[in-house]
């Protein structure tokens, strides 16, 4: 596959899974239980691998080549900023949304808006990881697998941001909307994220640092704690070991 077919498949496939998750409104009432915690899982162990294999061990490289002794520097800072970053989006999500009156729209255009913002620093990670590949000269393979990652994650977030809609707007067409739009951000903020790191390759471990943060964040604060809303953990906590362990053997064997 060629490189530029690589970017533009994996500056799509974020968008175009969120949009296919957004399109099970009109088939389901509500999402079965077991495909929700598998799916779940599954992406969380994935984005977790990604984080630590393909962005904060390159992270770590290329500040040792930059930064030497100091090398845990950019590292640690990055990826608290990362962090950071993600509780601030949270903060101003809760401001806008606490604005509405009535309660039912509030909870759905909270989740839309919540959805939507920390779709940013996914698609500045999908967009670094490929500005990376490409500035360097090495394997896309493994910013593909952040990208499918990423991917597999917002299947079930364009339904979770789709049914409240649907229930609170009274349309499918206008809850597919809403879930489609969701996704729009991470293919717009991958091309501000691919020139950042393939023109400024200096603040690479910054960058890298930065989106494990950020993704890491997405894990811990939304993802985990649906696996922990009903009796079937288990599930879940397979599907999230596995997905980790897929990831960490394709990223460092392919």
């Amino acid at each position: 596959m060629s490189p530029t077919l690589y970017i533009i498949i994996g500056f799509s496939i974020t968008f175009l899974m969120t949009t296919l998750g957004a399109l099970c409104v009109y088939f389901l009432k509500k999402p079965s239980t077991f495909v929700n915690m598998l799916t779940i899982g599954f992406a969380s162990g994935i984005m977790l691998s990604a984080s630590v294999w393909s962005l904060l061990l390159p992270s770590i490289e290329y500040a040792q080549e930059q930064y030497s002794n100091l090398f845990i520097l950019p590292v640690t800072i990055g990826f608290l900023l990362g962090g950071i970053f993600m509780v601030a989006l949270d903060k101003i999500t809760g401001h806008f949304s606490n604005l509405k009156n009535d309660e039912s729209k509030n909870k759905a255009f909270k989740l839309f808006t919540a959805v939507t913002v920390h779709n940013i620093p996914e698609g500045l990670a999908v967009g670094f990881a490929f500005g990376s590949a490409f500035a360097t000269q090495s394997s896309l393979f493994s910013a593909f697998l952040i990208a499918l990652g990423i991917a597999l994650q917002n299947f079930p977030e364009g339904l979770a941001v789709a049914l409240p809609m649907h229930k609170t707007l009274g349309s499918k067409h206008k809850a597919f909307l809403f879930g489609t739009i969701s996704g729009v951000v991470e293919p717009i903020f991958a091309i501000a994220g691919f020139f950042l790191a393939s023109t400024l390759t200096s603040l690479m471990p910054w960058l890298l640092s930065f989106s494990a943060g950020a993704m890491i964040y997405v894990v811990v604060e939304e993802l985990l704690p649906e696996l922990h809303i009903n009796e079937k953990t288990t599930i879940g906590t397979w599907a999230f070991i596995i997905g980790f362990i897929l990831m960490m053997v394709l990223d460092l064997c392919l």
